[in-house]
């Protein structure tokens, strides 16, 4: 079938609204008609090439015996929500009819990690940059012949999407749409890394660094795990003025303005927790969030650092005689398919708060209008409508 679509054929090129060909849906797959689709900086980062290895890379990778992926032309988008059209065979959590929001990390239930209950490290999830399905490993999404590299395995910049069964998370019919897109990445991944991978605890000094569509989330993580202090730093006076609405009690412009700050509300204790969400982690910042830690203090790497940076800068003595803990976390440690429903309760609950995160909404003819405001930081969350 036909799906209007937007491609990003290759670094630093707009991207292409088109009409892409999709197959049907293979034995454990589903056809999405979709309704809405987040604008995250993880789509942006192939666009700037920050997520795309260099050719030295690459090279790297087939020494190591790993596979390097065929980016482009690639299907974006990985944050969405819609209705189930059709199922293939051997589909059994779900019907035509049915709303799902999208997990960008497909789950087999089966793996070493699904089994200890850390689904976001799942097997078959790491497969998320091939051309190939992780149901038969054939292929399902085509432009002038050529295969499509769909992100995340799902591509959500598209009126339909083909994925794997293990990619959606059926969610309630009245809850809305476009709240239920939210969840499927930036509010579950902010919320987990501002709570359980940051290990929060009530009366916490939190510091989030960073406060877009995931970072904004965070802050809304540590607020519900109990913290105390949750200083929401952000060179964006946009972002600075909203964070308050969503749980922050401080706001600074920058990493050196929150350590001064720190430095007097903890009376020189220092942060419980770091979490870095900006939109792209430099080096050097991690160096900063590892000064304003307490002993013992957690800093959490949830944003994305280019690809091509090896070298982060840290005081090993101070890690060591201060015991402190610097991590890297994917969907904040949550697991989808349980963390994803859990989160809407909340909304209903209005423990949390959705609705207010879309700043902006965009057809997708204005995908690369969407792209620009992103990139000026004009928005919280931007979503793609279909409906």
């Amino acid at each position: 079938m036909k799906s209007k679509a937007a491609v990003l054929r290759g670094v630093g090129l707009d991207w292409d609204v088109t009409e892409v060909e999709l197959d049907p849906p293979h034995a454990g797959e589903v056809l999405v008609r979709m309704a809405y689709a987040g604008i995250c900086h993880s789509d942006e980062h192939f666009h700037t090439g920050d997520s795309v290895p260099t050719p030295e890379m690459e090279e790297m990778m087939r020494a190591a015996g790993r596979t390097v992926p065929e980016w482009f032309p690639m299907l974006g988008g990985h944050e969405g929500s819609g209705v189930v059209e059709t199922i293939g065979p051997e589909v059994k959590t779900l019907k035509p009819g049915d709303h799902v929001a999208i997990s960008f990390y497909p789950s087999c239930g089966n793996c070493r990690w699904c089994t200890t209950g850390r689904t976001y490290l799942c097997d078959v999830g790491a497969d998320i940059h091939s051309k190939a399905m992780t149901t038969d490993g054939t292929r399902r999404r085509h432009l002038d012949g050529e295969d499509l590299m769909a992100m995340m395995q799902v591509g959500t910049f598209s009126e339909y999407v083909v994925a794997s069964e293990r990619s959606l998370v059926k969610v309630h019919d009245w809850i809305p749409l476009d709240s239920a897109c939210l969840v499927s990445c930036g509010v579950t991944t902010g919320f987990g890394s501002g709570s359980v991978a940051a290990g929060t605890e009530a009366g916490d000094t939190v510091v989030v660094v960073g406060v877009g569509g995931v970072g904004m989330n965070a802050v809304q993580g540590a607020k519900i795990a109990g913290a105390k202090h949750i200083v929401a730093v952000d060179p964006n006076e946009f972002k600075r003025q909203m964070a308050p609405t969503f749980g922050a009690t401080h706001t600074v412009v920058d990493t050196g303005a929150a350590m001064e700050l720190v430095t007097e509300i903890t009376w020189g204790l220092m942060a419980d927790r770091v979490i870095l969400t900006p939109g792209v982690v430099p080096p050097d910042m991690v160096l900063l969030a590892l000064m304003m830690l307490r002993k013992g203090g957690t800093c959490v790497l949830t944003g994305m650092p280019k690809v091509s940076d090896l070298m982060v800068p840290m005081v090993l003595t101070d890690m060591i005689y201060s015991c402190k803990t610097f991590k890297g976390a994917l969907y904040g440690e949550l697991n989808p398919r349980e963390a994803m429903p859990r989160l809407l309760a909340m909304y209903e609950a209005g423990l949390i708060k959705l609705d207010q995160l879309i700043t902006q909404k965009y057809k997708l003819d204005d995908i690369n209008e969407a792209m620009r405001d992103l990139r000026a930081g004009k928005n919280i969350r931007g979503v793609i409508t279909f409906e």
